[in-house]
């Protein structure tokens, strides 16, 4: 953990009371470092099924197991101090029953310690909600665009347009009215967010959604600009890691090559000669 922390982490119950205050500031992260970085700007920290693809070049989230979230939720947790850590549920560890939910959510926060899990899904999985948070588990919602289920949405397309808006509102609501304490809003129109925002009495927190919501979610290495190919509508680049990395990359290479490194600083003399 980190040394000196400046106070205590933050709970679900503390997100939940943010509603209508400050914008929460939330980031996916998958291992220590970044989780350190990340615990010093961030409110909420999500270790996000999205590991999968970021780390693990699977072509969705489909494939990420229970193990793999344990994994990196043990990572990310040497990290923090001050943020919630909050820990995806992956594809099939929730959806047959409540009670599957509940053993595999009991799993995943004693073994990584993590202070809520999140799942995807809207009224078809208010009961599952409702089942966790009577049993102790704080739980993150998640609806729109939910990438656990892109097969049968057809692909990453935008959610709750037209028509289809009556549809993402009511899923708001169960999901909230079941106990969640904050609820993502992934890919919808941001009138719709808006409005979403406004009705609910727990926390929204959109990637891809509206300003107005009451918190934003990026994965970071998406605002890092650590991927050179692909970049979402919504995802705005703070920096563009990718390029200084494969300049330093090309440098040391280069250098290798021309026998300029390792320098004399660089390596050992003899025992008795200098350091």
């Amino acid at each position: 953990m980190n040394q000196n922390a400046p106070q205590r982490a933050l709970s679900a119950s503390d997100i939940r009371a943010r509603k209508g205050g400050d914008p929460l500031v939330c980031l996916t992260a998958y291992t220590t470092p970044v989780a350190q970085i990340a615990d010093r700007h961030c409110d909420l920290v999500l270790v996000g099924d999205s590991v999968g693809m970021v780390l693990h070049g699977l072509p969705s989230t489909l494939e990420v197991t229970m193990e793999m979230m344990i994994l990196h939720g043990r990572a990310v947790a040497r990290g923090i101090d001050r943020a919630l850590m909050v820990v995806d549920m992956p594809f099939a560890s929730y959806e047959d029953s409540p009670a599957q939910a509940f053993r595999n959510a009991a799993r995943l926060m004693a073994e990584t310690g993590a202070g809520a899990v999140k799942l995807e899904g809207g009224r078809h999985m208010a009961e599952t909600i409702r089942f966790l948070v009577e049993r102790g588990i704080p739980v993150m919602a998640h609806i729109g665009l939910t990438p656990q289920a892109v097969n049968a949405l057809g692909g990453y397309k935008v959610q709750g347009r037209g028509a289809d808006a009556a549809r993402i509102l009511e899923d708001a609501r169960a999901v909230a009215a079941a106990g969640a304490f904050s609820v993502v809003l992934e890919k919808v129109p941001a009138a719709l967010a808006d409005r979403i925002t406004a009705a609910l009495a727990i926390p929204t927190v959109g990637i891809g959604a509206s300003a107005g919501c009451d918190g934003q979610i990026l994965v970071i290495d998406d605002m890092l600009g650590l991927f050179d190919a692909f970049q979402p509508k919504f995802v705005k680049r703070y920096a563009h890691l990718a390029a200084e990395a494969d300049t330093a990359v090309a440098t040391y290479a280069q250098e290798v090559r021309a026998r300029s490194f390792p320098a004399p600083a660089h390596v050992f003399a003899d025992e008795g000669a200098g350091s």
